[in-house]
């Protein structure tokens, strides 16, 4: 790390103007949560592996930013020439800066890798003691990035109609009406899961997300797709297919009204035609769309872009494709709760089998019986159970089922103190191996061609404390609690977050993340622009019948244990004996399916509503995985979900 920071502060010195910070934020040119290898910059000059996180380089100082999930990891990873800096509990970094760097500082940015949004917020900032935001004409990371992965050529594929349920047309003369309505003339889409949705292409240009590197720009009359051209087939002529590098001067030409006399519209990737395209065409109605502005969603749309257009004839808005994706079709409903099916049973063989190898090679008492465990193998021929060996045969079960294509996300398999590290990924060299007397916990999903999941047991395989027990029960009853919740259309994830934590906080508990997010249908395992959570953007959105949320609070005690539990949910219409104020009312639909362990609850602490809803939901469990499962996996979960207080 020495020679890293070394080399860029090097690179700051000598650069015109003189830089006296770099920021290196996590993002890509997409602002996307997970990056390619090649994207990792800010990994590269920290050390720090988690996917949410912000470097700072002075001329004598390394900070990095993150959020709850990561403080422990971070602390973990972060060699002694870096400073942690605690997002929520230390000054941000745009306060940070402008408070302990010179006036007239120059701030180095990599303009791609930043947000229109913080940039103009980091300019407000530094205006009170003159600093400036440099935008660099290359990386300084990447300079310094020797061994940088290369760019990889994944080819794009469509994603048919039978698993998107609605057609490129549809949603370009959606699209083109809101384009309309909003007085806007163009739109530029930077997100990737927004580009794959819109154009129903999916990729693996990025690891567990099925998406490919590309920019789209959508005007009245014309659709572009920018993208690597060796990544698309000739019969996949797309809608107007340019180099990926060609989206800068095509913003400046779309400034000036000037890109759709460029367009050759050939048809779409998705074999839309030249006549689907125009559907929608505000200007070719009656009245026609005289407006000059160009909608950029500040959130997401980089900051080198929206310099290339006139500022006053931007439209800052959310896109309206994040909506639009969040509110799921009928044929993308009924892929995901299919996907989760089947998703449910390699979760139920996983667990069968992960009992009897505890018990074999451990002496565990197992996942019903408490009581001490041998803790340690009997024989010398059984197999180490390790983090990645067990969640490599998770991963086993999954790709044995039908539409698989891979993990949703690096499978957080922890056991023990690593379950109180959030976000915890294993790796091979220094993974523990599983232990009875400790709490394991595996959060995982995994993409399928008709929907993502994501999934997070806690289970215990020798004798549960019964302080482990009390955190377990008050987990699970905020998860019962916020998935059995009924609420007023209008409410947004920041009004129903308390819900999942009232039983926590009753016992002075609590947990740094947010309680729920969206999922795609086969796109990202974190889906906006909903949430459930505490933080202040869960106000900015609604929830809506037909989005996808899931439910996963926790708790974690560092050096010690870490529990959680997560389903993935559906909003829908709820059917309520009134209808105060006429706004109608919405509710949950679960649509994962594993047991909760008995064994973990105290079920003093459960009452009768609580261990109702759980012995319904188990016995759902048993009617939907029967068909996948076999005579001794079946049998295992009919007593993993026997009733309880009966």
């Amino acid at each position: 790390m020495s020679e890293i920071l070394a080399s860029l502060r090097s690179l700051m010195a000598s650069h015109s103007p003189p830089l006296d910070a770099l920021v290196v934020p996590s993002e890509d040119y997409h602002q996307s949560e997970y990056v390619s290898a090649r994207d990792k910059r800010r990994e590269f000059v920290s050390g720090f592996t988690g996917s949410a996180g912000l470097a700072l380089i002075t001329k004598k100082d390394a900070r990095l930013w993150t959020d709850g999930r990561y403080f422990l990891q971070a602390t973990q990873e972060l060699s002694a020439e870096w400073t942690l800096m605690r997002m929520g509990e230390d000054p941000g970094v745009d306060a940070w800066m402008a408070d302990n760097l010179p006036v007239e500082a120059a701030i180095g940015i990599d303009p791609w890798c930043v947000s229109v949004d913080t940039a103009l917020r980091w300019q407000r900032a530094f205006a009170k003691k003159q600093q400036k935001l440099v935008q660099t004409e290359t990386s300084l990371v990447d300079e310094v990035w020797k061994s940088r992965p290369p760019a990889e050529i994944n080819p794009v594929v469509v994603h048919p109609i039978e698993f998107t349920g609605c057609s490129v047309a549809e949603k370009l003369k959606l699209l083109r009406e809101k384009l309309k309505n909003e007085k806007t003339r163009g739109i530029i889409i930077t997100t990737l899961d927004e580009v794959a949705w819109l154009y129903n292409i999916r990729g693996t240009d990025v690891s567990y997300c099925p998406v490919v590197h590309a920019f789209a720009i959508i005007t009245s009359s014309s659709a572009f797709l920018y993208v690597d051209k060796k990544k698309v087939s000739a019969e996949e002529n797309g809608i107007d297919v340019r180099d990926y590098a060609d989206v800068s001067s095509d913003v400046v030409l779309l400034a000036s009204d000037q890109l759709d006399s460029t367009s050759e519209v050939k048809g779409t990737v998705a074999k839309v035609t030249k006549t689907d395209t125009a559907m929608g065409n505000g200007t070719n109605e009656a009245g026609g769309n005289n407006n000059d502005r160009i909608w950029v969603d500040p959130g997401s749309c980089c900051y080198a872009l929206y310099s290339n257009l006139n500022s006053e004839k931007v439209h800052m808005l959310q896109s309206p494709l994040a909506l639009a994706k969040a509110l799921k079709n009928p044929v993308e409903l009924d892929g995901l709760k299919k996907a989760h099916v089947r998703d449910g049973a390699a979760v139920v063989q996983y667990l069968a089998w992960l009992d009897k190898q505890m018990q074999e090679s451990y002496g565990a008492s197992g996942y019903f019986l408490e009581g001490q465990s041998a803790n340690k193998k009997k024989d010398l021929g059984a197999i180490k159970l390790t983090e990645i060996t067990v969640s490599d045969k998770l991963e086993g079960f999954r790709a044995s089922k039908e539409h698989f294509r891979g993990l949703s996300f690096p499978t957080i398999s922890s056991v023990g103190p690593n379950a109180a590290i959030i976000h915890y990924s294993p790796h091979a060299e220094t993974c523990a191996e599983l232990n009875p007397d400790n709490i394991y916990l595996f959060d995982s999903g995994a993409q399928y061609l008709d929907g993502t999941t994501d999934i997070t047991r806690t289970v215990h395989f020798g004798n549960p404390s019964t302080h482990e027990k009390a955190c377990y029960t008050a987990v699970l009853k905020g998860h019962i609690a916020l998935g059995n919740a009924c609420f007023p259309n209008g409410t947004n994830g920041h009004a129903l977050d308390i819900l999942a934590r009232i039983p926590l906080w009753k016992d002075g508990l609590d947990y740094r993340h947010g309680t729920g997010h969206g999922i795609g249908s086969y796109l990202n395992v974190h889906e906006g622009p909903h949430l459930i959570s505490f933080r202040p953007h869960a106000r900015n959105v609604p929830l809506q019948a037909s989005m996808t949320v899931t439910d996963e609070p926790g708790y974690y005690e560092d050096g010690n244990f870490g529990i959680r539990l997560e389903n993935v949910l559906i909003v829908k219409e709820a059917d309520t004996k009134f209808n105060f104020g006429d706004k109608g009312y919405l509710s949950f639909e679960h649509i994962t399916w594993a047991p909760y362990q008995t064994k973990m609850m105290d079920l003093t602490r459960l009452d009768p509503e609580e261990i109702s809803w759980l012995n319904t939901y188990h016995g759902r469990c048993r009617d939907i995985l029967a068909p996948y499962l076999d005579e001794y996996e079946m049998a295992w979960l009919n007593k993993a979900t026997e009733p309880i207080g009966v």
